[in-house]
């Protein structure tokens, strides 16, 4: 009897990668908001700095939302990714690459400050998550339509 690694093609040890190098992004990105509070005096577990409190509020704020939203976006895309690779492992990784390049730079153009800075390449990211639902979809159609 076959085990489950046995039956995945070769080429999905590249949808492995993209998902650890995302995982590595955030990792990267948490440390950036822990220096930022160290830096901007916002303590645990304090979400977010008030403006009327804390004059770097809008910095630091900008730093913590960058690394929140992609946080809120891993969930999609780790299911698009190991779904869709199913089918289209070499497509899917490399959306997964080119999600986590733009996202750095999402986060990136974010921590400045200026949230309009986030989209300069980051915007680029959701060329990459609809490239993995159009594979996740063809993934999922090839089921149904299977003999």
């Amino acid at each position: 009897m076959a085990s489950a690694v046995e039956l995945l093609p070769k080429e999905y040890g590249y949808v492995v990668l993209a998902v650890v190098l995302y995982t590595f992004l955030n990792f990267c990105m948490a440390a950036k908001v822990g220096r930022a509070r160290k830096r901007y005096k916002v303590p645990y577990p304090t979400m977010y700095a008030s403006e009327s409190e804390n004059k770097d509020a809008k910095v630091f704020n900008c730093v913590q939302r960058g690394h929140q939203n992609s946080l809120e976006m891993m969930p999609m895309l780790f299911v698009l990714l190991v779904l869709g690779g199913l089918k289209h492992p070499c497509i899917s990784a490399a959306l997964g690459f080119l999600f986590t390049f733009t996202r750095y730079f999402y986060f990136k153009g974010y921590a400045t400050g200026d949230p309009i800075n986030r989209l300069a390449i980051g915007k680029y990211g959701f060329l990459a998550i609809f490239g993995l639902i159009g594979c996740t979809i063809s993934f999922g159609v090839s089921l149904l339509l299977r003999g």
